[in-house]
């Protein structure tokens, strides 16, 4: 009975090997047809105010929100940064990026009156009755754009029926070992998954890279408010702008998302926290997206089948597959492909982190500890950690 049960599982394993790595090399197609396409100039420019919500210091903190101040964007620019803590290491950067550039339209924000489960949308709403002009951007710290990034935005914000603007990233690593493998498993796996759905009309993407909409788009989705208590509050504000009538647009521009963990204990932290917040707000999707991980159901077919010629065979076929996949990302991305030997380490990481996903209902950001409900909403737990 146990021999027959391990055959049956051997095979089925193996079977998913199989459709895993016809679908890295589907997605290898995609990858490579993927570029990045210039919009035309907008016609206009209205006001942009930059919301950038901050906490603590990241390694490069103060290139990436430097190439948010340093845009070629002719029309006025409102930068406000925000914080909640008087004492934020933060503070510092922000001071120096205001003061060597005089006369520009930044601002340091430091307040704490709004509470609420989501501490990033909490520091947003802290400085939305700021905001003076016609187009919101809302984007993360931990992002870099190009120079042309906001008048990118505002050319495909200008265009019919769209009412958000959101963008694609790729990891850019800040660190050592696990700051690598944070940019690969966003380079390898997220990057490619997107990009997929995007292709097949099953993914509604918005990400916190870039949330860029009107004023009056915002009053209509009822303000950054109506998002505090949302694990994946950037998913939420999209969802919002859809069901007004209009569209959450995706230009072919990649930015670049920083990665600069320290351990394997944070890296652990920062993706179980994605990978739980992607389950709550899509589960069938999340769910199918188990095909995406060809090499550790390899393993475990082979190991269930005595690691016999096909068993050890499908292994083989999993780490090839995926290799054709992970070079094709580094050449559309132009990155240098001395990275692939990590890349079995990578997928298995990933993973492991997948199936964490499935037993995990608390996740911890920022020193605290959340509880995730089924609805996707967040609650917290206890007191932040020193």
């Amino acid at each position: 009975m146990v021999e027959t049960f391990a055959a049956w599982m051997s095979i089925a394993c193996l079977v998913l090997t199989l459709v895993g790595c016809v679908y890295a090399l589907g997605a290898a197609a995609v990858v490579r047809g993927f570029g990045e396409e210039s919009a035309p100039p907008p016609k206009a420019f209205p006001g942009v105010t930059l919301v950038k919500p901050l906490r603590g210091v990241t390694q490069g903190l103060y290139d990436d929100l430097a190439s948010f101040c340093d845009q070629t964007y002719p029309g006025p620019v409102q930068i406000l940064f925000g914080l909640q803590d008087a004492a934020d290491a933060a503070i510092p950067v922000v001071n120096r990026l205001i003061a060597e550039r005089p006369g520009r339209d930044f601002e340091l924000i430091i307040h704490a009156a709004t509470q609420g489960p989501n501490p990033k949308v909490a520091n947003v709403v802290g400085l939305q009755n700021r905001i003076r002009h016609e187009v919101v951007i809302l984007a993360d710290a931990d992002i870099a754009v190009a120079p042309n990034y906001l008048c990118e935005t505002i050319a495909a914000l200008g265009l019919p029926n769209v009412g958000a603007i959101t963008y694609l990233y790729r990891g850019a690593a800040r660190g050592g070992l696990w700051a690598r493998l944070g940019s690969m498993g966003i380079d390898y796996h997220f990057l490619p998954n997107v990009l997929v759905g995007l292709r097949l009309g099953l993914a509604r993407p918005c990400f916190g890279s870039t949330i860029a909409l009107r004023r009056e788009t915002l009053a209509a989705i009822g303000g950054f408010d109506r998002f505090l208590d949302h694990i994946a509050d950037d998913n939420a504000i999209g969802e919002a702008v859809r069901a007004t009538g209009m569209k959450v647009a995706i230009p072919s521009v990649l930015l670049a998302h920083a990665c600069s963990e320290q351990s394997a204990l944070e890296l652990l932290r920062h993706e179980l926290r994605w990978a739980r917040s992607v389950r709550a707000v899509n589960p069938p999707g999340y769910g199918s997206s188990v095909i995406t991980y060809p090499l550790p159901f390899a393993v475990l077919g082979a190991a269930l089948g005595g690691f016999g010629v096909l068993g050890t065979s499908m292994i083989a076929a999993a780490i090839a597959c995926r290799l054709v996949l992970q070079l094709q990302v580094d050449h559309t991305l132009q990155v240098s492909p001395n990275r692939w030997w990590l890349g079995p380490t990578r997928d298995l990481l990933s993973f492991a982190v997948y199936v964490s996903s499935f037993f995990v209902d608390i996740v911890s950001w920022h020193g605290r500890r959340y509880k995730i409900r089924a609805d996707g909403t967040m609650a917290s737990i206890g007191e932040p950690k020193a």
